[in-house]
Protein backbone atom coordinates (compact mmCIF):
# COMPACT_ATOMS: atom_id res chain seq x y z
CA UNK A 1 0.00 0.00 0.00
CA UNK A 2 1.27 3.06 -0.77
CA UNK A 3 1.68 6.30 1.21
CA UNK A 4 -1.15 8.09 -0.44
CA UNK A 5 -3.69 5.06 -0.21
CA UNK A 6 -2.89 5.64 3.49
CA UNK A 7 -4.48 9.04 3.19
CA UNK A 8 -7.86 7.66 3.75
CA UNK A 9 -8.99 6.73 7.04
CA UNK A 10 -8.79 3.12 6.85
CA UNK A 11 -8.33 0.40 9.78
CA UNK A 12 -4.45 0.78 9.41
CA UNK A 13 -4.41 4.55 10.22
CA UNK A 14 -7.26 4.87 12.75
CA UNK A 15 -5.53 1.89 14.72
CA UNK A 16 -2.23 4.13 14.63
CA UNK A 17 -4.71 7.17 16.06
CA UNK A 18 -5.47 4.72 18.92
CA UNK A 19 -2.13 3.12 20.27
CA UNK A 20 -1.23 6.89 21.45
CA UNK A 21 -2.02 6.75 25.56
CA UNK A 22 -1.87 10.20 26.17
CA UNK A 23 -4.14 12.61 24.88
CA UNK A 24 -3.84 15.95 26.84
CA UNK A 25 -6.67 15.48 28.80
CA UNK A 26 -4.34 15.39 32.22
CA UNK A 27 -0.66 15.45 32.73
CA UNK A 28 0.77 12.08 33.54
CA UNK A 29 3.18 11.96 37.09
CA UNK A 30 6.45 12.28 35.55
CA UNK A 31 5.46 15.96 33.88
CA UNK A 32 7.24 18.88 34.78
CA UNK A 33 5.43 21.25 36.91
CA UNK A 34 5.08 24.49 35.23
CA UNK A 35 5.83 28.08 36.24
CA UNK A 36 4.39 31.61 35.31
CA UNK A 37 4.47 32.17 31.10
CA UNK A 38 5.18 28.32 30.83
CA UNK A 39 3.58 25.72 28.29
CA UNK A 40 3.87 21.84 28.89
CA UNK A 41 3.53 19.91 26.47
CA UNK A 42 1.46 17.35 28.51
CA UNK A 43 -1.35 20.01 27.87
CA UNK A 44 -1.26 20.03 24.35
CA UNK A 45 -4.34 17.98 22.37
CA UNK A 46 -4.55 14.41 20.86
CA UNK A 47 -5.52 14.26 17.85
CA UNK A 48 -2.84 17.51 17.54
CA UNK A 49 -4.19 21.12 17.50
CA UNK A 50 -3.41 24.60 14.68
CA UNK A 51 -3.25 27.31 16.02
CA UNK A 52 -1.71 30.84 14.89
CA UNK A 53 1.61 32.27 15.86
CA UNK A 54 2.07 35.99 16.99
CA UNK A 55 5.55 35.91 16.97
CA UNK A 56 7.37 36.54 13.81
CA UNK A 57 9.44 33.89 12.72
CA UNK A 58 13.13 33.56 11.14
CA UNK A 59 15.23 30.79 9.77
CA UNK A 60 18.77 30.66 8.54
CA UNK A 61 21.22 28.27 7.24
CA UNK A 62 24.22 29.78 8.36
CA UNK A 63 23.82 33.45 7.17
CA UNK A 64 20.74 32.67 4.75
CA UNK A 65 17.72 33.65 4.94
CA UNK A 66 15.72 30.75 4.26
CA UNK A 67 12.14 32.40 5.49
CA UNK A 68 10.40 34.98 7.59
CA UNK A 69 7.04 35.46 7.91
CA UNK A 70 4.60 37.13 10.72
CA UNK A 71 2.07 34.34 9.62
CA UNK A 72 2.81 31.01 11.03
CA UNK A 73 0.92 28.58 12.27
CA UNK A 74 2.09 25.95 15.25
CA UNK A 75 0.93 22.52 15.35
CA UNK A 76 0.38 21.11 19.04
CA UNK A 77 0.42 17.59 20.17
CA UNK A 78 0.48 15.95 23.21
CA UNK A 79 4.41 15.42 24.47
CA UNK A 80 5.89 17.19 21.19
CA UNK A 81 7.40 20.29 21.49
CA UNK A 82 5.28 22.79 19.00
CA UNK A 83 5.88 22.50 15.07
CA UNK A 84 6.19 25.45 12.81
CA UNK A 85 4.57 25.91 9.18
CA UNK A 86 5.56 28.72 7.54
CA UNK A 87 3.36 29.88 4.45
CA UNK A 88 5.24 29.24 1.17
CA UNK A 89 5.19 32.15 -0.12
CA UNK A 90 7.69 33.43 2.52
CA UNK A 91 9.97 31.08 1.66
CA UNK A 92 12.99 31.55 -0.29
CA UNK A 93 12.61 28.53 -2.65
CA UNK A 94 15.68 28.89 -4.61
CA UNK A 95 16.90 27.40 -1.34
CA UNK A 96 14.78 24.40 -1.44
CA UNK A 97 15.59 21.03 -2.88
CA UNK A 98 12.57 18.40 -3.16
CA UNK A 99 14.09 15.04 -1.57
CA UNK A 100 10.72 12.75 -2.39
CA UNK A 101 7.85 11.40 0.40
CA UNK A 102 9.33 10.53 3.68
CA UNK A 103 6.33 9.77 5.91
CA UNK A 104 2.74 9.65 6.52
CA UNK A 105 1.54 11.56 10.00
CA UNK A 106 -1.55 9.38 11.01
CA UNK A 107 -2.73 12.61 12.20
CA UNK A 108 -1.64 14.95 8.92
CA UNK A 109 -1.22 13.20 5.95
CA UNK A 110 1.96 12.43 3.73
CA UNK A 111 5.09 14.40 4.28
CA UNK A 112 7.75 14.78 1.54
CA UNK A 113 10.85 16.17 2.72
CA UNK A 114 13.18 18.81 1.10
CA UNK A 115 17.14 19.74 1.33
CA UNK A 116 17.48 23.22 2.35
CA UNK A 117 20.41 25.59 1.23
CA UNK A 118 22.46 22.61 1.22
CA UNK A 119 21.11 20.93 4.39
CA UNK A 120 20.16 17.73 3.62
CA UNK A 121 16.66 16.69 5.03
CA UNK A 122 16.02 19.62 7.06
CA UNK A 123 12.78 20.65 5.73
CA UNK A 124 9.46 19.23 4.71
CA UNK A 125 5.79 19.90 3.98
CA UNK A 126 2.38 17.68 4.21
CA UNK A 127 1.26 18.25 0.61
CA UNK A 128 -1.26 15.63 1.30
CA UNK A 129 -3.31 16.39 4.25
CA UNK A 130 -5.84 14.89 6.16
CA UNK A 131 -8.85 17.40 5.71
CA UNK A 132 -8.58 18.44 9.53
CA UNK A 133 -4.98 19.52 8.23
CA UNK A 134 -5.46 21.15 5.16
CA UNK A 135 -5.10 24.74 6.75
CA UNK A 136 -0.86 23.75 6.47
CA UNK A 137 -0.99 21.72 2.90
CA UNK A 138 2.08 23.37 1.30
CA UNK A 139 3.27 24.81 4.08
CA UNK A 140 7.14 24.64 5.40
CA UNK A 141 8.56 23.21 8.36
CA UNK A 142 12.15 22.99 9.59
CA UNK A 143 14.39 20.92 11.60
CA UNK A 144 16.08 23.75 14.24
CA UNK A 145 18.76 20.97 15.02
CA UNK A 146 20.03 21.30 11.08
CA UNK A 147 18.94 25.54 10.78
CA UNK A 148 19.11 28.24 13.29
CA UNK A 149 15.37 28.94 13.90
CA UNK A 150 13.65 32.16 15.91
CA UNK A 151 10.60 32.59 17.15
CA UNK A 152 10.62 36.54 18.21
CA UNK A 153 14.11 37.17 19.46
CA UNK A 154 15.04 33.66 20.55
CA UNK A 155 16.34 30.98 19.10
CA UNK A 156 14.87 27.66 19.60
CA UNK A 157 16.47 24.37 20.31
CA UNK A 158 15.50 20.77 18.65
CA UNK A 159 13.02 18.64 19.84
CA UNK A 160 15.13 15.75 21.63
CA UNK A 161 15.86 12.73 19.50
CA UNK A 162 15.81 13.94 15.96
CA UNK A 163 12.87 12.55 14.40
CA UNK A 164 10.15 14.88 15.47
CA UNK A 165 10.60 18.60 13.81
CA UNK A 166 9.49 20.30 17.56
CA UNK A 167 10.55 24.35 18.49
CA UNK A 168 11.67 24.17 21.80
CA UNK A 169 11.74 27.71 23.72
CA UNK A 170 12.92 28.50 26.93
CA UNK A 171 9.67 28.21 28.22
CA UNK A 172 8.21 24.98 27.17
CA UNK A 173 8.48 22.08 30.01
CA UNK A 174 8.48 18.68 29.75
CA UNK A 175 9.60 15.89 29.42
CA UNK A 176 9.45 15.73 25.90
CA UNK A 177 8.63 12.70 23.13
CA UNK A 178 12.39 12.35 21.59
CA UNK A 179 14.01 11.79 25.34
CA UNK A 180 15.52 8.51 26.14
CA UNK A 181 12.63 6.02 27.50
CA UNK A 182 9.63 8.07 26.01
CA UNK A 183 9.05 5.59 22.82
CA UNK A 184 6.02 4.58 24.88
CA UNK A 185 4.68 7.68 25.11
Amino acid sequence: MSLSELLEANAAVLAARERWQYRGQARPEFAQPTGPAEESVWDFPRPPRIEPVSEPVRVYAGDRLVAQTQRARRVLETAGAPTYYLPPEDVNAQLLEREGEASLCEWKGVACVFTVAGHQGAGWCYERTFPEFASIRGWLAFYPALLDCYLGDERVTAQPGGFYGGWVRGNLTGPIKGEPGSSAW
